[in-house]
């Protein structure tokens, strides 16, 4: 038996639904009409569930992203967003309890999400909540990836999707292991090349000229490191910008900004997009002899005795330096 709902161009089929979700029903309902279904048309369709259980169901699939809200006239309408199906066609079959575990995690994207919040959003308990992540992971459908952030920690996210740099740490990190000479040889190759464009200000100018001459762009030191191909991933130009603001840090090179307007061809609107400029400097006053030895930049410096804990004799610092 045919049902007309809310509109002549809606038509709703009157079928059991005891072998699927009231979920997955609302969904197949979305889909059978694209406009977006109310909330009178899903109680003609389902009319032996109560409020509660279809006012939880709903919930549910806004909370998860699976549908939206929207006005259709007077009328509050859910319809699907964007192409939320494929979740239910790959948890097609699973209970309940991995559809929403499976949702929680794809809601998260490429950040992922900490076991704590999935377990918060879904109010499982710790051992039935690993049972089904477990699942899932034997599946391919999620994976488990540590965070720099928390090394200990795992989150979860998409088998298919590629973390995020916050979860990775990017270029700098590998297996969560800061690459600390890595980062070196790029501070001074980086430094080498500011070096370079120094030198080969030849032609007589005039000192502000000059100056100006001996600046490189931020997206020149790149092209420069890229074809040295020093690095073995792919480092983007602000990864590029980290290590020469490292320069800076360090006082062998000084950073200034250019804005240049930038008109755009199909309106009337100008954006202003800025350039970061770089060059090496020498320091005014050179570091004291105290200062180049470990003690000149020790923390703990104050702590030091011969007798205690802390002591030159066992300062695995000094050592190095002696021997260096």
């Amino acid at each position: 038996v045919d049902i007309m709902a809310f509109g002549s161009n809606v038509v709703l089929k009157q079928e059991a639904v005891e072998a699927i979700g009231l979920e997955d029903r609302i969904i197949q309902l979305c889909e059978e009409n694209p406009k977006g279904i109310t909330d009178a048309a899903i109680v003609k369709d389902q009319p032996s569930v109560d409020a509660g259980r279809r006012a939880t169901a709903i919930n549910r699939l806004l909370s998860t992203g699976a549908v939206e809200l929207a006005k259709q006239g007077s009328d509050i309408v859910y319809r699907l967003k964007g192409t939320p199906s494929t979740a239910v066609s790959k948890t097609k079959g699973f209970e309940t309890e991995e559809k929403v575990v499976y949702q929680v995690v794809e809601q998260a994207g490429n950040k992922g999400i900490w076991i704590r919040d999935v377990r918060f959003r879904c109010n499982l308990g710790m051992t039935h909540l690993n049972k089904i992540l477990k699942t899932l992971e034997s599946k391919k459908l999620i994976k488990a990836v540590k965070s720099v952030a928390a090394s200990k920690k795992k989150v979860y996210m998409l088998y298919n999707l590629e973390p995020d740099q916050s979860v990775t740490g990017g270029a700098w990190y590998s297996d969560q292991d800061f690459e600390s000479e890595f980062v070196e040889v790029l501070n001074e190759q980086c430094y080498k090349y500011l070096q370079q464009k120094q030198l080969h200000v030849s032609e007589p100018l005039g000192p502000l000229a000059a100056r100006n001459a001996t600046y490189a762009s931020s997206r020149e030191v790149w092209q420069y490191i890229s074809q040295l191909g020093i690095s073995k991933v792919e480092l983007s130009l602000e990864d590029i910008e980290m290590v020469l603001d490292t320069v800076v840090f360090d006082g062998r090179a000084e950073m200034s900004m250019t804005a240049a307007s930038q008109t755009d061809s199909t309106s009337t609107s100008t954006s202003t997009s800025c350039t970061k400029l770089y060059r090496a400097i020498s320091p005014l006053v050179s570091p004291t002899a105290l200062m180049r030895t470990p003690c000149g930049v020790c923390p703990v410096s104050h702590e030091c005795t011969e007798t205690g804990l802390i002591s030159p004799r066992t300062c695995i610092y000094m050592n190095d330096w002696l021997k260096f």
